[in-house]
């Protein structure tokens, strides 16, 4: 009996419960929210598509914008929070996730894409992968601890189940509750969660999309035959990897920006999605084609700019990074729903190939580095971005993957999409350097901090006049 008690008590059997236990929870749940994933993914791919071929559907966006604010004003409750209500349920278990968050950001992700808003599909995936999972944990009755897990598996299951990148997921989700800060103790659920999710979505018969880098000649080793990198490519990709870490700051400016500006001068907030919702309208007549319109992967038109157009020489135009930026802070900021991440992919990827062609690079390599570094800028997570990279397009180039996004991920600074995102660690230690404990506050305080230089400015103006 004693020895029997011993073996009960021992870490080993307690490390086998708990990995028996965690396996036996998450793997329904990520299978529900791989089902729910696949079901999105197909309906988005239908209403793009659709889209396409009724090209008048993007002038009924404005009536589109109205209805989602309706629908969130009369349905929603904390909803509207997305993703930032998940981090914080994480962060400081109250509320819990509302069951409606995931069916009601599908249908409005949905109706977004569908009236030519643009927009992505992590925010939705994550929003529906919390929900889920929240749901499972009320229903299994979990304590405080447990329902903060089994969140987080919610969270890797939707990311890793709608980009097909598993291993990405996993690791996104125990890094981007915090800067500086990995949650290791929900590793194993995550991972049997995303893993559960992506397979779910594959054996509905989903598909990803596919990238590819073209091979290229390495050079620049300045004729010493000994040295076998290519360390001309390598401070190319470097000055590259500081504008993506940039594009990543002002994105997350501007997604903030347009937000706080649209409450600030409409004060009746249904017009707010409206006048979006015009905007995108006008900017698309004055530009005269529809390439920034919703994801950006599928091409409408023989000659449109997209993600996989993006790698090959030609596939993008110079400014096509910064309308994405446009489009989508617009659409976003002013109340239609989606994620911002492949709107993020696209910047990067176009970005990419603008700089390959100023920096003589390569094409496909660059557009590669831009897709994971601008979103690995965004988001705090580079980590995560790394893995993905090396998922999305193979391990040939990790070195210049993990360069690239933990380059960009200094260079944005203390910025980001997820306001609710802690700084557990400042990515630099220094006295005047992030005081704040969360990407909203320090966004806030760069706000106030601009507002009284402007005010300083115009002081100075006033009495030289």
């Amino acid at each position: 009996m004693k020895r029997l008690r011993y073996v009960f008590k021992s870490p080993y059997f307690l490390i086998f419960n708990h990995l028996i236990r965690w396996t036996l929870l998450t793997i329904p749940v990520a299978i529900v929210i791989g089902a729910v994933v696949a079901l999105f993914l197909w309906l988005l791919s239908w209403a793009i598509h659709f889209r396409f071929a009724h090209t008048w559907l993007l002038y009924l966006l404005p009536l589109a914008g109205f209805v989602i604010h309706f629908v969130y004003k009369l349905y929603g409750k904390s909803s509207e929070k997305g993703n930032n209500l998940i981090m914080d349920e994480i962060h400081e278990p109250g509320g819990g996730v509302p069951k409606r968050m995931a069916p009601l950001v599908l249908g409005a992700t949905v109706f977004t894409h569908l009236f030519g808003g643009s927009a992505g599909r992590e925010g939705t995936a994550v929003q529906i992968g919390g929900s889920i999972a929240d749901f499972f944990g009320r229903l299994f009755r979990l304590n405080e601890q447990d329902s903060r897990t089994v969140l987080m598996a919610g969270v890797a299951a939707g990311f890793g189940a709608v980009f097909g990148t598993p291993l990405a997921g996993t690791i996104f989700a125990i890094e981007v509750l915090a800067i500086g800060k990995l949650q290791y103790d929900a590793i194993i659920p995550c991972l049997i969660a995303s893993i559960f999710a992506d397979q779910t979505v594959a054996m509905i018969g989903i598909h990803h999309t596919a990238y590819h880098i073209d091979p290229f000649v390495t050079q620049g080793n300045f004729g010493v035959s000994f040295i076998h990198f290519d360390y001309l490519l390598l401070v190319k990709v470097i000055l590259a990897s500081i504008l993506f870490g940039l594009t990543s700051y002002v994105f997350s400016g501007m997604a903030h920006g347009v937000k706080n500006i649209a409450l600030r001068l409409i004060k009746t907030t249904w017009l707010i999605p409206v006048v979006g919702g015009l905007i995108i309208i006008g900017l698309t007549f004055i530009l005269g084609r529809q390439d920034y319109l919703s994801l950006g992967v599928d091409a409408q038109f023989a000659d449109s700019v997209t993600i996989p157009s993006a790698f090959h020489q030609g596939g993008a135009d110079t400014w096509s990074w910064l309308w994405k930026i446009i489009y989508t802070t617009i659409t976003l900021g002013t109340g239609f729903k989606g994620g911002e991440v492949t709107p993020l992919f696209y910047i990067g990827a176009t970005l990419g190939n603008t700089l390959s062609q100023l920096l003589n690079a390569p094409v496909g390599l660059f557009a590669a580095l831009g897709f994971i570094a601008v979103f690995a800028g965004a988001t705090n997570t580079p980590l995560a971005c790394t893995f993905m990279g090396i998922e999305l397009f193979g391990g040939e180039y990790a070195l210049y993957f993990a360069i690239a996004c933990f380059t960009a991920y200094f260079f944005s600074g203390h910025s980001g999409i997820y306001s609710s995102q802690r700084i557990a660690i400042p990515k630099i230690f220094d006295p005047d350097y992030g005081k704040e404990a969360s990407i909203g506050e320090s966004m806030q305080r760069r706000r106030r901090l601009i507002n009284s230089r402007l005010v300083k400015y115009k002081d100075k103006i006033t009495k030289k006049k």
